[in-house]
């Protein structure tokens, strides 16, 4: 039997960590690699058996790559922490790892859900991430935000999905967005990438109505509007947050 181990890195996620470990319990060996949350996650952890390690938070690539470099085992399984992982799925791993000839990563569909609602259109239709891979095959990219895996294998396909519950509240949804925009913020100015008015007016605009009728988002009724234009809003403080980083301002 091949053996699994499944990671996560963490920062405040006391409200999902005790959920996270129990559905991945079939996997050999939990490690998590924590940010030093200041809330109950490392507390709540210990009372399981995983490997807790606290190191210093760069960017979610090179976080990945550090807890992929912790595993004893050779199959990783690397899902967050608002995902979650059905039965039906979890048996799945275990199969198609301890096949004859498996691939080297996997792709898994992602249900994605908002405000008490499946988006099924939204540009969330094809949303997949690999979630299930060989360590020596695969590793993360630099990007600061919706870091992919990079691998030169083909990547197979699982059947059955997580359900991604990202939404707890408007206002923490809108935190996690204008946290990805700080970061992405910060690599825009490492690369001397300086805002004007197509940044701050057109990439904005762009990204509305790609979301809203190019990927359908109107489908999606009212909540569909909404994400669209959070989403459209977060592009809009990416420069914003570029622009007072060139004006030394907080």
């Amino acid at each position: 039997m091949q053996k699994i181990s499944a990671l996560a890195i963490t920062f405040n996620e006391e409200d999902n960590i005790e959920a996270y470990i129990e559905q991945l319990s079939f996997a050999d060996e939990i490690i998590i690699v924590d940010s030093f949350s200041t809330d109950n996650t490392v507390q709540l952890a210990k009372q399981y058996d995983v490997k807790i390690i606290q190191r210093r938070f760069d960017d979610f690539s090179s976080q990945k790559n550090f807890a992929i470099d912790q595993a004893s085992n050779d199959w990783i399984i690397f899902f967050d922490l608002d995902e979650k992982v059905p039965e039906a799925l979890a048996e799945e791993i275990i199969t198609v790892v301890n096949s004859e000839n498996p691939y080297k990563a996997y792709h898994v569909k992602r249900d994605f859900h908002f405000m008490g609602k499946r988006m099924k259109y939204s540009g969330f239709q094809t949303d997949i991430s690999v979630r299930l891979f060989h360590k020596q095959f695969a590793r993360y990219n630099g990007k600061p935000v919706h870091e992919t895996i990079q691998t030169t294998e083909k990547i197979g396909k699982l059947k059955h999905a997580v359900a991604h519950q990202t939404y707890k509240s408007f206002d923490n949804y809108n935190q996690k967005l204008s946290h990805y925009s700080r970061l992405q913020a910060a690599a825009l100015y490492k690369k001397n990438v300086r805002p004007n008015a197509y940044h701050f007016f057109f990439r904005p605009l762009y990204r509305f109505l790609h979301q809203y009728f190019l990927r359908l988002g109107f489908m999606d009724g009212k909540e569909g509007f909404i994400l669209c234009y959070v989403h459209a809003f977060s592009v809009f403080k990416r420069y914003l947050q570029l622009w007072t980083m060139y004006r030394k301002i907080d």
